[in-house]
């Protein structure tokens, strides 16, 4: 296909201004996103009084986590949401045999389309969050200029791992024509392993263990510690490959997943 960074770059750019013109709504998530903060940010303050260096981080740790994890919720799409409810629709409609028929790859524009919803959501609803947290609280911010340049790195693999589980997932939607049963499980677990709730690290036994390794955990907890540098040399580079790993590995099961259903499309009311 000719020029198909450009054709991409001009769906994700699409995809900016389209979020971009939802001003009342962006404010409200901001708005709501900076209160549930500092309830958190509260909370963990008196778990931290209680327990200190719980985990392994101190209190101004602690109360940064919860707004870099704020920050994070609407931008990885931890609660789902994004390209699923357009895709969700046109699985409905029948409309999803003219997205197939398009010049362009489907995994490709989606993907694009959501890197673009992500970019307006951590420029808008991921700073303001965070702006609000570092005068309420006593945060700690990244003491290394190029830890800056790593997190957003981090967020970008975390959004594509985002994508390829919630890819999964709306793939259903060719064989069940309506995967909300599905999206509401994969909330459920996506909010608990992400690290949203409670830091991995505070996770008992096995559960502790078998946690970190699994693909949510890209989502915050990864990109969290890696501002609050917590993951530096060695460790960092551990930690990008970890996601860039899952990245790759959803990507090539969610084409798996399409190629298979693609094979016989049947419309709905078709």
């Amino acid at each position: 296909m000719p020029n198909a960074p450009g054709l991409y770059a001009a769906v994700a750019r699409g995809a900016f201004r389209r979020y971009s013109t939802y001003r009342a709504a962006t404010l409200a998530g901001a708005f709501t996103n900076t209160v549930f903060g500092i309830i958190l940010a509260s909370s963990f303050l008196a778990l931290w009084q209680a327990r200190p260096n719980l985990g392994g981080y101190d209190q101004s740790q602690a109360v940064t986590y919860i707004w870099v994890s704020q920050a994070l919720l609407v931008t990885v799409a931890v609660w789902g949401g994004g390209f699923q409810d357009d895709l969700q629709d046109r699985f409905r409609s029948g409309d999803i045999a003219v997205d197939l028929y398009r010049p362009v790859d489907f995994q490709g524009w989606w993907l694009a389309t959501d890197l673009g919803r992500a970019a307006f959501q951590l420029l808008v609803r991921g700073t303001v969050p965070l702006l609000v947290g570092a005068l309420v609280f006593r945060t700690r911010m990244p003491e290394q200029p190029l830890t800056w340049a790593f997190f957003l790195l981090s967020v970008l693999l975390a959004v594509v791992v985002s994508f390829g589980l919630r890819f999964l997932v709306s793939i259903t939607g060719f064989w069940l024509h309506d995967s909300e049963g599905v999206r509401s499980v994969m909330l459920v677990v996506s909010m608990f392993f992400s690290g949203m709730l409670l830091p991995i690290g505070l996770f008992p036994g096995l559960l502790g263990d078998v946690a970190p390794v699994l693909p949510w955990a890209a989502l915050v907890q990864v990109p969290t510690d890696v501002f609050l540098e917590r993951r530096t040399g060695a460790g960092l580079l551990g930690a990008l490959g970890f996601q860039l790993a899952w990245a790759v590995a959803l990507l090539g099961a969610g084409r798996a997943a399409q190629l298979l259903a693609t094979r016989r499309v049947v419309v709905q009311g078709g």
